[in-house]
């Protein structure tokens, strides 16, 4: 596998915008995006970033930012907007409090980001989707129920699989349950020690995957729990972090990169 860390020519040219936009989102409503993209080049692949609990925040952006230096336009919706605005956490905080954010709600949003990304001049007419926690709970609904998306990230989504207990009007149905409409590839990045999904739900859903022959991968660290990635948190494991960052690089180069 190519390693796609520090892998440019320092000679060649390289820039990267962003900016808050406007998207239609569920029901047409008007939704808050982050847009990052390179500047130059020809056509480009597109992924849609879809916000963890701590909400859309800054962590999101950077994560945007890392995307689009490797060559993909990266819109990230701001999926909590309907509890108001402040800080994230303000907003994450409200979001809970009201019961959490409804799935169709997301799904509307992430559907309006795809159009969104499809439809620019310097698209290359594919689009990925990736979400960490939350958002890697998101990224499979949206891989298995949003129509036009070429493959999905998962990051340690926690709630793929629920019991029954813990279904609600926001949550109405366990993702899980959509696995035989999945028809794109997808990557699963997973910490042996989180609780939420635990190794066993990773197993659950792994199976489920099996036995509907879906195309996946899925890749593991002992050592690792919940948000290997959050370099901004005890819970950050640099080894693991950059071989999966390098993994997800591939996957999408793989899937939204190739003619």
């Amino acid at each position: 596998m190519k390693n796609h860390w520090n892998d440019f020519q320092t000679d060649a040219y390289s820039g990267v915008t962003a900016e808050t936009v406007a998207v239609k989102g569920h029901g047409g409503k008007s939704v808050r995006a982050w847009w990052s993209r390179p500047l130059g080049g020809g056509p480009v692949p597109g992924i849609v970033l879809i916000p963890h609990m701590p909400g859309w925040d800054e962590w999101c952006r950077e994560t945007c930012y890392r995307l689009s230096s490797h060559g993909y336009s990266v819109l990230c919706p701001d999926i909590y907007q309907d509890f108001g605005a402040g800080t994230p956490p303000e907003v994450s905080a409200r979001m809970r409090e009201a019961g959490f954010v409804h799935d169709d709600s997301v799904m509307g949003d992430t559907a309006g980001c795809l159009d969104f990304l499809r439809s620019q001049p310097r698209s290359n007419g594919k689009t990925g989707v990736i979400g960490m926690c939350s958002g890697g709970r998101h990224a499979f609904l949206a891989a298995c129920t949003v129509p036009g998306f070429d493959c999905a990230v998962d990051c340690w989504g926690g709630g793929v699989v629920m019991p029954a207990d813990q279904l609600s009007s926001a949550r109405p149905v366990a993702p899980i349950d959509y696995t035989p409409q999945l028809e794109i590839p997808l990557l699963g990045i997973f910490g042996n020690e989180d609780r939420k999904p635990s190794k066993e739900d990773v197993d659950i859903l792994e199976d489920r995957l099996k036995q509907c022959g879906k195309a996946y991968e899925f890749h593991r660290w002992d050592g690792a729990g919940h948000g290997i990635w959050y370099y901004d948190k005890p819970l950050y494991r640099p080894e693991a972090a950059m071989e999966s960052w390098n993994i997800t690089l591939d996957f999408f180069g793989r899937h939204l990169k190739t003619p």
